[in-house]
């Protein structure tokens, strides 16, 4: 049970909300103009200066409205104190970002005691502000509820396995063979490059479904809170947990979908892994 009451719950969206605007302009000013790219566990994984520049002016807005509170980045790691945790990716999708791909976003989640209670995800090329609280979910100011395709051979399914590190975890006979069972058995599998934006989109009603297997807490905190609060289903693997945020992998299903060949594939993935 939520320990929050809904208003600060509502309270906390808009505070989201607030830190995700904040880095509106200088990421649109920053996007396909010469920058410079570092990496960080290897080739693939890699990080610009605007995603620290970002992360840092989100944490200033959440320490100012919410000084009790701590702050864990994907750039700068754990900051601060308190009940209330902030997960905050500044720019998911950095890959793209960097290249000048239009599928990235910021996202900014809350977390109260282990329930995420608000979330805010920003598409600034999309132009695109999607947030939730205890209340409901929004893209902008009105309302949205999720819908999906009730069968698989009809659904668009987002997901980036097999990545390169999932081929090294699963190796490469296995992943392909998935992979070529999901395209088999969708109307179409799509790579979008990040998983905050691609949940959100399944929130919209945008695509039927989303799935990922190699996620941190920062990528899909918001999502999740946003997805759930429209009426979709996020399920993270293992089952069972009531940190869904915690784990790595995760179907995301709009509401009126049934997809067993997603579910029955991040079932293997997940058992083979633990």
């Amino acid at each position: 049970m939520t320990k929050i009451e809904p208003a600060y719950s509502t309270h906390l969206r808009h505070v989201a909300i607030e830190a995700v605007m904040s880095v509106q302009d200088q990421l649109l000013a920053a996007f396909r103009s010469p920058m410079q790219r570092g990496f960080k566990r290897d080739h693939r994984d890699i990080v610009t200066i605007h995603d620290k520049a970002a992360e840092k002016r989100i944490v200033e807005v959440l320490q100012k409205n919410e000084p009790n509170s701590v702050v864990i980045g994907e750039e700068h790691g754990l900051q601060g104190s308190g009940k209330l945790k902030w997960y905050v990716d500044p720019i998911d999708g950095t890959a793209n970002f960097a290249r000048g791909l239009a599928s990235w976003c910021v996202s900014v989640g809350a977390v109260y005691e282990d329930d995420i209670v608000a979330g805010a995800i920003l598409d600034p090329v999309g132009g695109n502000l999607f947030s939730a609280d205890l209340s409901g979910a929004y893209l902008g100011e009105n309302a949205i509820i999720s819908q999906a395709e009730g069968q698989e051979e009809d659904a668009t399914l987002i997901s980036t396995y097999p990545s390169a590190r999932d081929i090294q975890q699963d190796g490469r006979a296995r992943a392909l063979d998935r992979f070529g069972q999901l395209v088999e058995t969708f109307s179409s599998v799509r790579r979008n490059g990040s998983a905050a934006l691609g949940i959100a989109h399944v929130a919209a009603g945008w695509s039927d479904a989303a799935a990922g297997f190699s996620v941190n807490a920062w990528d899909v905190t918001a999502a999740i809170l946003i997805l759930r609060q429209s009426g979709g289903s996020y399920q993270a693997f293992p089952e069972g947990s009531d940190a869904p945020h915690h784990l790595s992998a995760y179907t995301a299903v709009g509401a009126g979908g049934s997809y067993p060949t997603l579910k029955g594939i991040a079932e293997q993935i997940s058992s083979g892994r633990t």
